[in-house]
């Protein structure tokens, strides 16, 4: 049997960005429940805005339909998303837009659909982001993907980090593997 497969990405381009590291995090969770990841860094996957005229012209953007393609390849998703101005960041609801559009030969929503997926955010702010997690879980639900109910929102990001990348407290750091090794458990339950 296959293992299953969870793409993980954080809805923010910044290089240095506390939702980048706080996904790879979840991501090692994840592994450790026997599925294979694959961590991608948006930044890598540059769109322009979605424009129904351009879609229309030109078709998806080449790095629109790369990454269709590898969500197309993977069962669930773990996505950190910062919040801005209490909802969901622009480039994670551009990535979303355009790769929720149908290609001939797909149905509707081809790349989300029965997905599992894990949210989860950080933020300077005293909430970490969890008004932005509110917005993104409903349009992942509205686009047919399992959100498990379990998420977590990091606050005061900008204290919590090591250098190397973990968190400085253990049980937050558990709480956040824990999300990913709750979708690698459930995936290997669906897939089963």
């Amino acid at each position: 049997m296959t293992k299953p497969k969870i793409l993980a990405f954080a809805g923010s381009t910044r290089i240095d960005s506390f939702n980048k590291k706080l996904v790879k995090i979840a991501a090692i969770g994840a592994t450790e429940n026997n599925v294979d990841v694959t961590v991608i860094d948006l930044r890598d996957f540059a769109m322009p805005l979605y424009d129904g005229d351009l879609e229309q012209k030109d078709g998806l953007p080449s790095n629109a339909r790369k990454l269709k393609d590898l969500m197309l390849s993977h069962q669930g998703f773990l996505i950190s998303s910062p919040e801005y101005n209490s909802s969901i960041s622009g480039v994670l609801k551009n990535t979303i837009d355009w790769t929720s559009r149908v290609s001939e030969g797909e149905e509707p929503l081809a790349c989300f659909k029965g997905k599992v997926a894990g949210i989860m955010s950080a933020s300077p702010g005293g909430l970490g982001g969890l008004r932005g997690l509110v917005h993104v879980r409903a349009i992942l639900e509205n686009i047919s993907v399992l959100v498990i109910p379990d998420q977590i929102a990091v606050a005061k990001a900008h204290e919590v980090f090591n250098t190397n990348g973990t968190l400085k407290d253990k049980k937050q750091e558990d709480s956040v593997k824990r999300i990913g090794a709750n979708v690698a458990k459930l995936l290997i339950k669906l897939t089963a």
